[in-house]
């Protein structure tokens, strides 16, 4: 359940970006209440107690009674405007429900019993999916946040969606599959037995394809070898045989004409 935080806001007179300089150059934060089918209202906030709720968890998931003039309207905080260099609030803009109302919203993830995981003892690491769990509801039943319990959660264990209770009135915005909050990995430091033999394996049979094509590359070189080898056997009988018949032809010639 949303708990409701009290603001004390004034009227502001006019609209438009002259009015709204005017009120920070007073020492005020412009913003504006609409919503409900009902009149907007211009109002300004003090700088110090507007900076302390915004910094507080959950700011755009809490309910919110602004008091004006001694009238009390019950906004969320829907639009926030802030400097781009000094992150100082610009504007706000609160919007009044009703009870008909369902707004999406992000629920902040919060995680306990962190000593009690046999996983983070042994030197894992918590990996967090998701900080923020999208959420359907009525605006004052928004809850704060969600809590996963990670008691008992050791090395490779993960924490799924369905694993944490959620309260009653709430639906999820994803409903189409179980999705991961967070898992515990091992780090690069810590390798479990599996891990190594896998490795081990692996090494293994990139040392045997290594052999096997070293192996392979000689046997080729060899083959070329002996082919090189016959082929200039082959040439040089081959040269041999068209010399001697060259010799023999010019020895018959030589005669032939000596007969002559």
């Amino acid at each position: 359940m949303a708990q409701v935080t009290t603001m004390t806001a004034q009227v502001r007179e006019r609209a438009g970006k002259g009015p709204a300089r005017a009120t920070r150059r007073a020492g005020r934060v412009p913003a504006v209440i609409y919503g409900n089918k009902m009149e907007s209202v211009l109002i300004s906030l003090d700088p110090v107690d507007l900076a302390h709720q915004i910094t507080g968890p959950g700011f755009f998931s809490r309910v919110f009674d602004v008091k004006v003039d001694g009238e009390t309207h019950r906004v969320l905080a829907r639009d926030l405007q802030t400097d781009p260099v000094t992150d100082r609030p610009l504007h706000v803009d609160f919007m009044r429900f009703s009870a008909r109302t369902r707004l999406n919203v992000d629920v902040q993830v919060l995680f306990k019993n962190e000593e009690d995981s046999p996983g983070l003892k042994r030197g894992g690491v918590l990996n967090v999916v998701r900080h923020a769990v999208e959420m359907i509801c009525a605006p004052d039943r928004i809850p704060e946040s969600i809590t996963v319990d990670l008691t008992g959660l050791d090395i490779g264990d993960s924490v799924h969606i369905s694993n944490i209770p959620l309260p009653e009135d709430i639906q999820l915005a994803i409903t189409d599959r179980d999705f991961t909050i967070a898992t515990v990995v091992a780090p690069s430091a810590l390798k479990t037995v599996e891990e190594e033999e896998a490795e081990a394996a692996a090494a293994a049979e990139a040392e045997a394809l290594a052999l096997e094509g070293e192996e392979g590359a000689e046997a080729a070189e060899g083959e070329a070898e002996d082919k090189a080898e016959g082929e200039g056997e082959g040439k040089a009988e081959g040269e041999g045989k068209t010399e001697g018949a060259g010799k023999a032809e010019g020895k018959g010639k030589t005669k032939a004409k000596s007969k002559d």
